[in-house]
């Protein structure tokens, strides 16, 4: 494994080609591809994401950005054990069933393309009223968000920013801290980083870094 210091912009360049060479193997399925960019808030997964989107339309990619946070469960789901359970963070805060149903599955392959762009205002605490968006074969669909790995969903492509424990907790916000077992928790069972397509060292989002194997060119 080798540790390589790369740029935000050349990070989203290089990220940008392997999507765009992927989207164009995933559309003679035909079918979309679907992206996971996961990581913790402090990580900066959602940024990412979203600075993914005009260089990938650049290439001629259709492309939807979704936010995690636009599928969690109901509030009397999630604060059941509390509003600071880490727990039931870990465990029952996205609805992964609808997440696959409105989004992963109609990308996938045989998939109608239609997909929800959200489908839970968390503030309101009530459905968001979305229209659905139809994303044709060919297109790349960003999910974004912390804990989306090894849950079995079905992503084509997984980005997973990593970061230390230190420069995790140096970096969440305070009224945040209380998630921390949470991301230790997925880091001992779920070992994102061991299986991730491809792996970023986060500690500083000004100064990424990729994981590389030994030998990649």
């Amino acid at each position: 494994m080798r540790i390589r210091p790369i740029s935000p912009d050349l990070l989203v360049d290089e990220l940008t080609g392997r999507l765009a060479d992927a989207a164009i193997r995933a559309a003679a399925g035909p079918a979309r591809l679907r992206v996971a960019v996961d990581g913790a808030p402090a990580a900066g997964v959602d940024t990412l994401a979203a600075a993914l989107v005009d260089p990938l339309r650049a290439r001629g990619r259709p492309v939807l950005h979704i936010r995690a946070t636009d599928f969690l469960r109901p509030a009397s789901l999630r604060f059941e054990l509390g509003r600071t359970n880490p727990d039931s963070y870990y465990e029952n805060w996205v609805d992964e069933a609808g997440l696959r149903r409105e989004v992963l599955d109609p990308a996938g392959p045989g998939g109608t393309g239609r997909l929800l762009p959200s489908l839970w205002d968390a503030d309101a605490d009530r459905a968001s009223r979305a229209r659905y968006v139809d994303l044709p074969p060919g297109g790349v669909v960003l999910v974004s968000g912390a804990l989306l790995l090894g849950g079995g969903l079905p992503f084509d492509v997984t980005v997973h920013l990593g970061m230390s424990p230190a420069a995790l907790r140096r970096r969440t916000e305070p009224d945040q801290e209380w998630a921390l077992p949470a991301f230790d928790r997925y880091a001992e069972e779920v070992v994102p980083a061991s299986f991730a397509d491809v792996v970023v060292r986060a500690d500083d989002p000004r100064r990424p870094a990729l994981v590389e194997p030994d030998g990649d060119d």
